[in-house]
């Protein structure tokens, strides 16, 4: 039995202060005679649930033409999301090249081989799931899928399309031009990209649709849109069966899920940030109107809890249910009922804070009662 005394619990629907006891990775009760680990006023919260993070991209390519090695890099995204105070992360791999040369499907298939080399070693601190993000119009895309859908790690599933001036977050095509020649792209390699990317979509995309579709109801995954722009966007994927609208880009396709009884995930960087870096709906927004189930990482792991505490901050909500966006929330979306919250009989998935000049810090993180970070 451990017991965690001088606690600022932070409870699905209040603040307490307190002692927590953990015993064989389970919190036992709330209270306990010892006091094995003195928080010193600090907040306790349930460990945090990232349901899509791009940052293992971001460390097997630091720099443009600068790749690490995948293993390395995988140890060292593991270690941020830890020290984040992720204890349960979904590493969203995306399945198909978009003409941004064939890196993203290089990662997919290191991390792929990786991920099950390390996880029966005890090498990762947090505990990885994987949320395949499959590219409609990649023709590749549907072989890739089959080598990965029957791994057990795989608890999510989301349908994206990034065509210019077709669809998605990059339906704008002068904005997406814009992005591709400040990555130095030349003007005539630009129109063979978006020209290619066009005739993919209008190939693909439906057949490639209909395939992941199946592939995932078969097994009972679950799915999740990508950047959904319009209420018929949000229309055609209720009726398809599609639970899960994820990082929608516009206001009306936020109401549109939340009428049809889906949920939704948005980007925490967003709310840091003060709005989205492309142009899209500010998060802040969902979440004033009530129109959001979960906070994901996107691409900065420390992004979730510095946007929780941001909300309390400004008295959108209140700091139980800030927390909850990333980590009851997120748990309910993924199925995962045995964490997310302080209570009794789930996993001692813990992470303590204080908070500096408004800032919050992580100071400790314990996954099933032990700490990694």
């Amino acid at each position: 039995m451990t017991t965690f005394t001088n606690a600022r619990l932070v409870l699905p629907d209040q603040i307490r202060d307190g002692t927590l006891s953990v015993a064989q990775g389970r919190i036992a009760a709330f209270g306990g005679s010892g006091a094995d680990v003195d928080l010193e006023g600090d907040y306790l919260i349930p460990g945090i649930i990232d349901l899509h993070t791009d940052n293992l991209e971001r460390q097997t390519q630091p720099r443009n033409n600068a790749r690490w090695p995948s293993r390395s890099a995988l140890l060292t995204h593991d270690a941020q999301c830890a020290a984040a105070g992720i204890t349960t992360v979904f590493d969203a791999l995306c399945l198909g090249d978009i003409g941004f040369g064939k890196a993203r499907n290089q990662t997919f298939e290191d991390a792929f081989v990786d991920l099950r080399a390390l996880l029966p070693l005890g090498a990762l601190k947090s505990e990885h799931f994987l949320h395949l993000r499959c590219e409609l119009p990649a023709p590749e895309m549907p072989g890739m899928l089959a080598r990965a859908i029957d791994d057990d790690r795989v608890r999510l599933i989301s349908l994206m399309d990034h065509s210019p001036g077709l669809s998605g977050q990059y339906a704008d095509v002068e904005r997406y031009r814009q992005m591709r020649r400040d990555e130095g792209v030349a003007e005539g390699e630009l129109d063979t990209i978006i020209a290619e990317l066009q005739d993919n979509h209008h190939a693909y995309h439906g057949p490639n649709r209909a395939f992941v579709i199946a592939e995932a109801r078969q097994r009972g995954i679950p799915l999740a849109s990508h950047d959904d722009h319009t209420e018929a966007d949000v229309a055609r994927n209720a009726e398809e069966g599609i639970g899960i609208a994820e990082f929608p880009v516009s206001l009306a396709a936020a109401r549109a899920a939340r009428a049809r009884g889906m949920r939704s995930i948005a980007g925490a960087p967003n709310i840091v940030r003060g709005g989205s870096h492309s142009g899209n709906v500010a998060v802040l927004d969902l979440v004033r109107e009530g129109l959001l189930d979960a906070l994901a990482s996107d691409y900065v792991p420390a992004s979730m809890l510095e946007a929780v505490f941001c909300l309390a901050a400004r008295e959108i909500l209140p700091l139980p249910a800030a927390i909850g966006l990333v980590t009851a929330g997120a748990a309910d979306i993924a199925g995962l009922d045995d964490r997310g919250r302080l209570a009794v009989g789930l996993r001692a998935d813990l992470v303590q804070v204080r908070v500096y000049e408004g800032l919050p810090v992580v100071r400790s993180v314990w996954r099933e009662g032990v700490r990694i970070a």
